[in-house]
């Protein structure tokens, strides 16, 4: 039964740690589309827009990196079922 728990708690929790790549997929789409604006609005200012956004996008998305190690750890080298014994 505890096995049951452990499995399932962590397939949870995996599906929330994914679902973050959500929220950076966002949060990316919103920076370059400000980006495009901005560049847009001011053509000769591109190159340190586009450096701040390209620097923005890859904070972003190493948050959405995480989610994965997090996910990847929690269903393949589950700690918790070591706790366990097995």
């Amino acid at each position: 039964m505890e096995t049951a728990i452990i499995a399932a708690g962590s397939a949870i929790g995996a599906g929330l740690a994914v679902a973050t790549g959500i929220g950076a997929g966002i949060g990316q789409g919103f920076a370059a589309g400000k980006g495009a604006e901005a560049v847009g609005n001011q053509p000769e200012a591109q190159g340190d827009i586009i450096k701040t956004m390209l620097l923005g996008a890859a904070v972003a998305e190493s948050s959405a990196i995480y989610g994965l190690v997090i996910a990847i750890i929690l269903i393949f080298a589950n700690p918790f079922f070591k706790m366990l014994g097995m």
